[in-house]
Parts: structure tokens; C-alpha cells; sequence
């Protein structure tokens, strides 16, 4: 266990006193660690952290479990002096405000997208055990649900359904259907846009005969405003009253912002995160149940992704419909490595694959990110570290692709700024 840790914080960390923390000594007794995504100028952040320092003073008094959990804040401030003052308040250690390097590598790896985030992580493996660390501070007050693992969706969503005709049905009734869970709020532009088209797509799905069916797990601000949303939706919807059932399964999926479409198998296990994005690109729904690809081709609908960690991108010379399957076919062998790796672990994917042509996405991507014309061009793309990994070769092969991502993660580039 030690050792994981070593590998993701390094052999020290800091605490409110100036002091260095030996990572190796956290405790033999420890099975989760918090890791705490924050910034001292966020004002939510600072309001989360009151919440968190009663949280935690009270586990470590009264828990049975107080010496299996420690919290590490990892910030995103600018300013040393504020990143102290800040710590200051803070009874659980963080990583030395100079370790800008593991600071992004972790934000990679937990695909962390806004803050405050807090996630709960194995201690010995560093596998996700919870991803909305936010609500079990804010539901679980007394830690009576340590460790919050995943609990199985068929439990989690287990009780009454709605549908919009005032009709009820039972979770068990989603039994043997691929489902859809939808978390969408009236008041979010973003989220009405994905309704119309949702509706167009599930649809299209019933009538070819498929088994399936969308939950819809409100973020409305009212009950008022609720009930206009759903008279839009054909599916299911978790009653608006059910507070803890909705939280419960935002908790489940570590939503982070809305809307979010999860994709789930007959038997509740997660066929994808990224509904909205598979939803938008395939309007015809030829490809359902929207199993994730190892290679997209870059979009105005999946760009979103770009900025969700790594991405390698392959910018070759084709404004034609299929003239990108070559490029395709190229990087297609290494993306399905990496991902049958991470998906044997259990673990998310560290990098994404996209090809792109000659089109405005393209060229609005490529000045954004201060690359040159050249194509073909292989390229990693980090959005949130503001950092590019530039492979710029007469010809790119296929050992070439893979060479260029097994050496970013082995951490062999050295990047450069965008």
C-alpha cells in the first residue's frame, strides 16, 4: 500500500504546520484516501472546506474506522501565500504546493473537470471508490457508510418510477433493458438541447425493438420546474421528492455537471460515460448501445472530450466523408490496446484517440492550440495541463503511433506550452 502511494503523491507531503508528511507513514491501518481538488480564491471551495474539517474531525473522534481514512488536498492555486494561508485551516495534509507535475497527473488520472471535487480512492490500488465525495460529506455526516463503495444501480435506483402521464412503475421494471440515466435540469440550456434530440433517439430505438429505457435524475430547482421538464420526456424519471434516491445516484456516477447521459448494460454495468456525446454523433442510432470507440472522429460534438484529459489527435489532409478511415485504421490497433489494458483493470482509459481532417473544427483546434500546418501530424493534446506533445514525421506508421504513446505514458516527452 505504501508503496502505491509513494508512486501517487511521492515520499512526502506538507501540513498546516510547514512540516513534511512521510508518505510511507500514513498508517498500515488505511484503506481509502480523500484527495481533496481545490483552490483558496474558489469561494465554493472554501465553503466545502468547513464542511469537510467538521466531517473529518468528527470521523477521527468518534468513527471505528477513524485510522483507514486520510484526506490529501491537492490545489490548483497560483500563489504560494494563498495556497498556505489556506492549508492553514486544514487538518489533513497536501501536496508541496511546487509539485505542479503530480498535481495534473492527478487530475488526469480522476478525470476531475471542477471544484471543489473530492474523491475517494483505494488506498493500496487507487482505484475510484467514490467519485462524488461531495455528497457523502453532505449525506453521510457520521461516516455510517464508510467506505461508500458502488453500490449496484438495481439497488441504488430500487423503488416508485414516474412517467409523465402520472403513471408509476418499479425499478425492477428496467430489469433486462439497457437503460439510459439522465441527469438534466430544466433551467440548462445545454441539457433542454440534448432533450430534443433524446427524445428523437429513444424513439428510434423502441421502434426497431430494442429493450430500452431512460431514467431521469433531476437537477431542477424546483418541483414546479421539474414537472415542465418531464411533460417533455417520454421515459421514467426518480420523483422529484426522493432527494435521497437522486443524490444516491448521483453519488453512484460521480456527476460532476449536467447533463450527463450514463449508458448502462442489460445487466446495470457501464457501457459509457459519454451518452451525450454518442447520442449527438449518431442520430440515426445505428451504432446503439453506444459501446465507446477507440478511435472518434473530432467533432463540434465530442470536442467537449478534448478537455476531460490526454488526447492524442492525428491531423491528416481529408475534407471528404471516408477519406479519414485511413487514418483511422493507422491508430486503431494501439487504441484497442490501451483501452482492453485499462478496461481489464478496471480502470479509465489515460488517453483518448481522435483523427481530424481539413475542416473548421480542425483549424479552430489547431490555432487554439498553436500547431503547425503540417499534415499528417501526431499530436497529444493536454487541455487542462495547457500542455502539447508534437510528433511531426515525414511518414507516421502505426510503430511510430504506438511508440509516441507508450513514451507520453511512461512520461518520456517533454511538452510543450500551449
Amino acid at each position: 500500500m505504501s508503496e502505491f502511494l509513494v508512486s501517487l503523491f511521492g515520499e512526502r507531503l506538507v501540513n498546516s504546520e510547514k512540516a513534511e508528511v512521510d508518505v510511507q507513514s500514513l498508517g498500515a491501518k488505511l484503506s481509502l484516501v480523500g484527495l481533496f481538488f481545490g483552490c483558496s480564491l474558489n469561494a465554493p471551495c472554501k465553503q466545502f472546506n468547513g464542511s469537510l474539517c467538521e466531517f473529518y474531525t468528527r470521523f477521527k473522534k468518534a468513527c471505528e474506522h477513524k485510522d483507514k481514512l486520510e484526506i490529501v488536498f491537492i490545489s490548483s492555486d497560483q500563489d504560494q501565500k494563498h495556497w498556505q494561508d489556506f492549508l492553514q485551516e486544514m487538518p489533513w495534509p497536501a501536496l508541496p504546493f511546487k509539485d505542479r507535475h503530480k498535481k495534473m497527473k492527478l487530475w488526469n488520472k480522476y478525470k476531475v473537470t471542477s471544484i471543489p471535487s473530492l474523491v475517494f480512492v483505494d488506498a493500496s490500488t487507487g482505484k475510484v471508490v467514490c467519485r462524488n465525495g461531495l455528497l457523502v460529506v453532505r449525506d453521510d455526516p457520521k461516516g455510517l457508510e464508510f467506505p461508500w463503495g458502488p453500490k449496484p444501480f438495481a439497488e441504488v435506483v430500487a423503488g416508485p418510477l414516474l412517467r409523465n402521464n402520472r403513471q408509476t412503475a418499479d425499478g425492477t421494471s428496467l430489469e433486462g433493458h439497457y437503460v439510459g440515466v439522465y441527469f438534466s435540469a430544466h433551467w440548462c440550456p445545454p441539457c433542454r438541447s440534448l432533450t430534443r434530440v433524446l427524445v428523437e433517439s429513444y424513439q428510434t430505438v423502441k421502434e426497431a425493438g430494442q429493450k430500452f429505457e431512460i431514467v431521469f435524475v433531476s437537477a431542477d430547482r424546483s418541483e414546479e420546474s421539474f414537472k415542465q421538464y418531464f411533460s417533455e420526456m417520454p421515459w421514467l424519471a426518480v420523483p422529484y421528492s426522493d432527494e435521497g434516491r437522486r443524490s444516491r445516484l448521483n453519488r453512484l456516477y460521480g456527476i460532476q455537471g449536467i447533463p450527463t447521459l450514463i449508458l448502462l448494460d442489460t445487466e446495470g454495468h457501464m457501457i459509457s460515460r459519454q451518452g451525450r456525446v454518442e447520442v449527438l454523433n449518431d442520430p440515426e442510432c445505428r451504432l446503439f448501445p453506444w459501446h465507446p470507440r477507440p478511435v472518434l472522429e473530432l467533432s463540434e460534438s465530442n470536442a467537449v472530450q478534448l478537455h476531460e484529459g490526454p488526447c492524442l489527435v492525428l491531423f491528416v489532409d481529408a475534407e471528404e466523408e471516408g477519406e479519414l478511415e485511413p487514418a483511422k485504421e493507422l491508430i486503431q490497433p494501439i487504441a484497442e490496446k490501451i483501452m482492453a489494458k485499462y478496461k481489464a483493470k478496471e480502470e479509465e482509459m489515460p488517453l483518448l484517440f481522435f483523427v481530424a481532417g481539413e475542416d473548421d473544427m480542425s483549424d479552430s483546434l489547431r490555432d487554439y492550440t498553436n500547431l503547425p500546418e503540417a499534415a499528417p501530424l501526431l499530436t497529444i493534446l493536454d487541455m487542462s495541463a495547457r500542455a502539447k506533445y508534437v510528433r511531426d514525421v515525414e511518414e507516421i506508421t502505426p510503430a511510430e503511433v504506438e511508440q509516441f504513446v507508450n513514451d507520453f505514458l511512461a512520461e518520456k516527452l517533454k511538452p510543450e506550452p500551449i
